[in-house]
């Protein structure tokens, strides 16, 4: 695989014998030897590690640098305020989703801006700033003990509130910390100067946290229906299609695709992302066909099995007319098999 970037952790998950993957460019772990449903499993029961490395950072910094992002992404940073997170979208001039991104407001007219592994130059061009990805890892930590475990090795890092964002000394460098992350359960993300990674990494599974790849990560966001780009967002995806109105501050004056998203907000869309159970261990998968009343009416965007559930879930675009409650169809290699429209999502805590 050459030609993609490696974390700073590289070596440490070679040596836990991870399965590696090419993953938005990068070659990131997709699980360890004891395999993605026991790393999904540790996640909702202990404390897991993941490294998200893979993820950009990009550093909007000046007097300017509220007024742009307020001007450009959906929602209205006039909610928070220094040390605090949000999440918002990155629009494209027709109103679908370039990019959903989280924001951390870190001090005074400094905000770390964190988009998806593939997106970052994208999200560069259009808020400006500079790129820091190359001079960090991070590390999220997850579960409903990891503030505990955590706690083990840093105690002011496990006591950053939930979308809180700090600074944090550790071992002689400086960490920003917020309570932020993509499983569904409490827990923070560490970006770590890559000098202190390894030492951070090898601290936490002393303190008994579980190394967790990308395919957890994954089954896990689905369970707790978090969209990913690409799948639920992306090119001709919009906010309100994927139920993200919440993320839209129409009270501001403008933001990048405002025009066409109030366009689709006024007329009503015409397609509506749903969650979907199916019964039995063999899952839905993205692409597959939705069917109602027998026609063909939508299609997955992400399935798999879920492992608290112990059956297929999925989440996929049907018209709006369809409700919680009814039943579809979903083309399962050939077979089309009957799914629950369920509310999502599908597992909390």
């Amino acid at each position: 695989m050459s030609g993609l970037r490696h974390s700073p952790l590289d070596a440490e998950h070679r040596a836990l014998g991870a399965k590696m993957v090419d993953f938005g460019g990068w070659e990131m772990p997709l699980a360890y030897s004891a395999g993605t449903i026991a790393e999904h499993m540790a996640c909702r029961t202990d404390a897991v590690a993941f490294d998200v490395s893979h993820l950009g950072t990009v550093r909007v910094a000046g007097d300017d640098a509220h007024g742009r992002l307020q001007s450009t992404l959906t929602n209205d940073l006039g909610k928070i305020a220094v040390g605090r997170a949000q999440y918002t979208h990155l629009l494209d001039d027709d109103g679908s989703v370039l990019d959903d991104i989280i924001v951390w407001w870190v001090s005074d007219g400094s905000f770390d801006v964190m988009p998806n592994a593939s997106n970052t130059a994208r999200v560069r061009n259009a808020i400006g700033g500079d790129d820091v990805t190359e001079t960090r890892a991070i590390i999220a930590v997850q579960g409903p003990h990891a503030r505990e475990r955590l706690a083990t090795v840093s105690a002011d890092a496990a006591a950053v509130a939930r979308f809180g964002v700090a600074h944090v000394a550790w071992r002689g460098v400086e960490m920003t910390v917020a309570g932020t992350g993509y499983t569904g359960e409490d827990g923070v993300e560490c970006a770590v100067p890559v000098e202190a990674a390894p030492d951070l990494w090898r601290a936490l599974l002393a303190a008994g946290v579980v190394p967790a790849g990308l395919g957890a990560r994954d089954t896990l966001r689905l369970e707790a229906a978090l969209p990913l780009h690409g799948h639920e967002l992306g090119p001709g995806i919009t906010p309100l299609q994927a139920g993200l109105g919440w993320v839209v501050a129409w009270g501001k004056p403008t933001f990048r695709g405002r025009h066409a998203l109030a366009a689709e907000k006024e007329r009503g869309v015409s397609r509506r992302l749903r969650g979907m159970r199916v019964e039995g261990r063999r899952p839905p998968r993205a692409e597959q066909a939705i069917l109602v009343g027998g026609q063909v009416a939508g299609v997955v965007t992400s399935g798999n099995f879920s492992p608290v559930l112990q059956c297929g879930i999925a989440l996929g675009f049907v018209p709006p007319t369809v409700e919680i409650g009814d039943t579809v169809e979903i083309d399962v290699r050939g077979e089309q098999v009957p799914a629950e429209v369920v509310k999502t999502p599908f597992v909390s805590k």
